[in-house]
């Protein structure tokens, strides 16, 4: 264990942290009925027109070594397709090329889905098994952003779950009068800067590459 890892607060806290079960479970009551009930392992009409109406989703993935990783895929809506009732289709775009969920997928097999709508407060929840494709004639009907993609993300649903709307409601998420002003964040390229440590870089450089992969994002 490194010394930053040692010295943090996660490493005191899961000394008498909650260790299974049966101690959560003296915590939580049991689910009610619906919540329980509600889960399936197949999308319905209505689960299929939420999908048709999503334009991001959360992809949530893991490696072989259990290191977890949640990526955003955004486009308009209708841009994840539904092939049939238990398998949908995420079309890759072009991005920073790290590829970490479809090595993640690769590895194990497994993906999880958190679909949502801008101006609403359902999301859906779809699990399940997973691989990347670069099947052509699959390829050739991704086209939401005008060419085929070079992967998907196939998902074999086994879990579709409706989650109801409390966490975009508390979060004020689609609630302009609720949002932070600008300046009370750092910018997207500030954060970048930081992260990225490079003596002589500056926030000039850093926009004109942001900028750059806005106007080229779908070359």
């Amino acid at each position: 264990m490194t010394q930053a890892f040692a010295d943090s607060a996660f490493d005191s806290l899961r000394l008498d942290a909650v260790a299974d079960q049966e101690e959560l479970r003296r915590v939580y009551e049991l689910p009610g009925p619906a919540a329980v009930r509600k889960q399936m392992t197949e999308l319905t009409e209505q689960t299929r027109r939420l999908i048709e109406c999503a334009s991001l989703v959360l992809v949530a993935s893991v490696d072989a070594d259990g290191n977890c990783d949640v990526s955003p895929r955004g486009g308009p809506a209708g841009f994840v397709s539904v092939l049939d009732a238990r398998t949908v289709a995420i079309p890759d775009a072009t991005g920073n090329k790290r590829l970490d969920t479809w090595q993640n997928v690769i590895a194990t097999g497994r993906a999880g889905l958190l679909f949502l709508i801008p101006g609403r407060t359902t999301t859906l929840r779809v699990n399940g098994r997973a691989c990347i494709s670069t099947r052509p004639e699959l390829l050739s009907q991704l086209t939401a952003v005008g060419k085929p993609p070079a992967s998907a993300l196939v998902l074999g649903i086994e879990e579709v779950y409706p989650h109801c709307p409390k966490s975009l409601m508390r979060g004020g998420v689609w609630q302009p009068e609720q949002w932070l002003p600008a300046d009370a964040q750092p910018t997207s390229a500030e954060v970048t800067l930081a992260q990225l440590r490079m003596p002589g870089l500056t926030i000039a450089d850093v926009q004109q590459t942001e900028a750059d992969a806005l106007k080229y994002r779908y070359e």
